[in-house]
């Protein structure tokens, strides 16, 4: 089995975008109440972990005047994703840089990607981080952030109980059979994770660690304006 950067789930990237919609449910959702929640100012925004630019596309397609500037540990991710970008014709105002931006939280100063943007998003990424390095993240984006700047996160979180932990994987199989998946196919086209500079399996944390790790980061107001079982779109202002 082919070994992976943590995030990139399948062995081949070609199968990424379809996959991640049979294993995610309303993953298009998610996506779009991230893009919803930036201002329509924005014109700087740092995507973290942009994974095949789905994120970024949306963003791209919402905001005319926006740059995206977003960066991923994985050359075949940003590869991928600057396919993409490109055939939309959006190269101008995309920028891909291959950075673990955990190295970030803790090294800015050897990343020259700048600061003052007006917003940071991520998807499907942070859950990699320890609890720690997440707090440390959720400063350093509120350090790079305008004075009126926002975040967003859509995650997985870590299920409240034992008992929703059941509901939550049960919701996730039903989704994918609704999909027409059969799981045992899709999960053949899985590949294993190693780790990754500071991201290695999945290391959820509740919502409330997360609304916590975020006001003491410096985030004045912090909001869950979407929530599906187990995966939430958290955030919020400085």
């Amino acid at each position: 089995m082919q070994q992976l950067f943590p995030g990139e789930v399948f062995a081949s990237t070609a199968d990424f975008d379809i996959g991640i919609r049979q294993l995610i449910p309303r993953y298009d959702e998610m996506l779009e109440v991230i893009t919803r929640c930036l201002p329509s100012t924005s014109l700087r925004i740092l995507e973290l972990g942009c994974g095949t630019g789905e994120l970024s596309l949306k963003i791209l397609k919402r905001f005319p005047n926006a740059q995206v500037i977003a960066l991923d540990y994985s050359p075949r991710m940003l590869q991928f994703a600057q396919h993409k970008i490109t055939a939309s014709g959006y190269q101008k105002r995309w920028v891909g840089t291959q950075a673990d931006f955990g190295d970030w939280a803790n090294n800015p100063e050897k990343l020259d990607i700048g600061s003052e943007f007006d917003a940071c998003v991520s998807s499907l990424a942070i859950h990699h981080l320890q609890d720690e390095m997440k707090l440390k993240l959720f400063s350093r984006i509120a350090a790079s952030l305008t004075q009126d700047g926002c975040f967003w996160n859509g995650d997985p979180i870590l299920p409240e109980s034992s008992a929703l932990a059941e509901v939550y994987q049960a919701a996730r199989e039903e989704w994918s059979v609704e999909q027409g998946t059969n799981l045992t196919e899709i999960r053949a086209k899985l590949g294993a994770s190693s780790t990754q500079g500071y991201s290695s399996q999945d290391q959820l944390a509740s919502l409330d660690t997360h609304l916590q790790m975020l006001s003491k980061a410096g985030f004045k107001t912090v909001a869950v304006p979407w929530k599906y079982y187990g995966l939430a779109v958290l955030g919020g202002w400085l």
